[in-house]
């Protein structure tokens, strides 16, 4: 991935402290270190994150452009999370990925699974491009 890519994190990515690992066109990959504040009263990693992450990664997949210069932005119209089993590893990792549409709206899904391969969610969404495009 092209270091000159990698934007600041924003105030929430600095907080729960998840980073991008890979960006490309039509395609986006974050990690998380799973930390016991991430976690439910159960224990385990709360639905939460793992919609934020499959959200995160699914808009980043459809605002690829390659340059630093040209920044894309997407708002989430509608997000759809399935959950499939825990995660057993230490780091969460979100793939997304742009599945189709247009220059102003963009379809996308999304898998979330740890280092092990364990999957835990799948994800859909549906985005407006805010900017550019």
């Amino acid at each position: 991935m092209d270091p000159n890519l990698v934007e600041d994190p924003y105030a929430l990515q600095r907080h729960l402290g998840f980073y991008i690992t890979d960006w490309r066109e039509d395609y986006a990959r974050f990690e998380l270190p799973m930390e016991d504040f991430l976690m439910n009263r159960y224990g385990i990693l709360h639905g939460g994150v793992h919609s934020m992450m499959c959200d995160t990664a699914m808009g980043f997949a459809g605002c690829y452009t390659g340059d630093p210069e040209e920044k894309r932005l997407a708002m989430t119209l509608n997000l759809s999370v399935n959950f499939l089993g825990q995660m057993k590893g230490k780091t969460l990792i979100a793939e997304g990925f742009r599945t189709g549409g247009g220059s102003k709206t963009f379809f996308a899904e999304a898998k979330i699974s740890d280092e092990l391969g364990t999957l835990a969610a799948t994800g859909t969404g549906v985005f407006r491009v805010r900017q550019g495009g």
